[in-house]
């Protein structure tokens, strides 16, 4: 005879399955399954929850501000707990696998029903973006339902799509991009109210960018203040990262200046311990420390060669912002120089990263060679120069006359960085024969998030 507590538990597990199934069913057929949905509504209206959790057109913006207790709920419903989550991973916890052991699942109980009635709301909205065109309202409002999945995970709104990559992060980058490309932009861009209600994203600048020269008016005016926003919130977190990474080395041939800014006190005490007077209680200071602050004294130049191929979008934006964050550092020159078949010399707009993306052209082959014969002039003292490539290194025939240049370069003292990704943590598909040839330089290829390139450069600039 089964107990009172595991018919409670079975029937929870029951009704839970039952969300998760009504999910599936939603997601790959937005036709409404009648015993499903009336089996959902069941559950969901025991749980004390609003039907319109089961309403992928309610936004969940709807649902927080009409029941805002749901808003703490939803942060953080996914992220796993730090004692369960396998070191460094950092992975969210699998929404339908139960909490127990494997083949011992613990008991579901109510607060799990609740649980996956909240999931699949979030799942629902993300996930099933539907086909057909799209408007600038839908956009926005599937913009919302991501961060509010985003913060989920742990996130912060954009987060997560910002990383990109082949994980979560890209699944949600790709399918915001799909929506974009829905979008009837060019109309949504000559209507000011409809333009107000986008949210910047990479997904949308690069539809922007490949589109700007079919745009004008109000139309192109829009599209430049979407392009500048963007910038400036990409550049606030990458300046952050910039001024948070530790500087280059200390010239320890170069005697600390005596000021009182450089006093090392604690070193001072130290090394002073044998003049304390017991009788006095007082240390006598024979000797003051100072610590050693000079670093490079002359200009270091800094070179940026930036594939504007297609496939290069988001790290040639993120190269862009960053060029001209180290520009507005003292005693850094920093040049600019754009490639696809042609290259293009962005050096005097480098402090202004939105002149510069308006300037590139997306799209085209690679030629590395004709953006070598630009970079290569600009050289004047090779170990004070540091060249940041930042290609997928396909090139069209001429792989072997780029890598001799690029080898004759690193030979001559400079500092070279070949990059193949730098947008937040994404892996990008680099020529296996350039980055076999690059590691065995010396100079293995940078990939995955930008912190890695930050650190490299700021550790030979400053």
């Amino acid at each position: 005879m089964t107990g009172p507590d595991t018919t409670h538990d079975h029937s929870d597990e029951n009704r839970r399955q039952v969300l998760y199934w009504r999910l599936l069913a939603r997601l790959f057929d937005p036709d409404e399954q009648p015993a499903l949905e009336s089996a959902s509504v069941a559950v969901v209206d025991d749980l004390g929850l609003p039907a319109a959790l089961l309403d992928p057109a309610v936004s969940v913006d709807n649902v927080v501000q009409r029941f805002p207790a749901l808003a703490d709920e939803l942060r953080g419903l996914l992220a796993p707990a730090e004692a369960d989550a396998p070191a460094g991973t950092g992975a969210p916890a699998d929404p339908t696998t139960p909490a127990g052991e494997a083949g011992e699942p613990d008991p579901v109980g109510r607060d799990e029903v609740r649980r996956a009635a909240l999931v699949s709301k979030l799942l629902l909205n993300v996930f099933a973006t539907g086909s057909g065109a799209v408007t600038a309202g839908q956009l926005a409002g599937w913009q919302s339902d991501a961060g509010w999945f985003e913060q989920a995970l742990g996130f912060g709104p954009g987060e997560l799509r910002r990383q990109g990559g082949s994980g979560l992060g890209g699944t949600l980058a790709g399918l915001e991009g799909d929506l974009v490309r829905r979008m009837r932009l060019r109309e949504v861009l000559a209507d000011p109210a409809l333009a107000s209600r986008l949210t910047p994203s990479m997904s949308l600048i690069e539809q922007l960018l490949r589109d700007k020269a079919n745009l004008s008016g109000v139309a192109l005016a829009n599209a430049k203040a979407l392009i500048r926003r963007f910038v400036d919130e990409v550049a606030e977190v990458l300046r952050t990262q910039v001024e948070q990474t530790s500087v280059g080395t200390i010239d320890r041939s170069v005697p600390p200046k005596r000021v009182f800014r450089n006093l090392d006190l604690d070193r001072t005490i130290w090394q002073n311990l044998t003049n304390w007077s017991p009788d006095d209680e007082r240390l006598y200071v024979d000797r003051l420390y100072y610590r050693q602050t000079a670093r490079r004294t002359t200009p270091a130049r800094l070179i940026v060669v930036v594939d504007q191929s297609g496939s290069m979008v988001d790290s040639m934006v993120n190269c862009t912002i960053l060029a001209s964050i180290f520009a507005g550092l003292p005693k850094v020159d920093v040049h600019l120089i754009a490639y696809d078949t042609r290259a293009l010399d962005l050096t005097p707009w480098v402090h202004d990263p939105f002149e510069v993306l308006l300037r590139t052209n997306l799209g085209g082959g690679n030629d590395g060679p004709v953006a070598m014969a630009m970079a290569r002039p600009k050289i004047v003292e090779p170990r004070n120069t540091v060249m940041v490539w930042i290609s997928d290194f396909y090139e069209f025939g001429r792989s072997q006359p780029l890598f001799d240049g690029i080898e004759a370069v690193h030979r001559s003292g400079v500092r070279f960085i070949p990059v193949g990704s730098v947008n937040s943590s994404g892996q990008q598909s680099v020529n296996p024969w350039f980055r076999q040839r690059f590691k065995d330089l010396g100079t293995p290829v940078i990939s995955g998030h930008i912190r890695k390139l930050v650190f490299e450069l700021k550790s030979f600039l400053t």
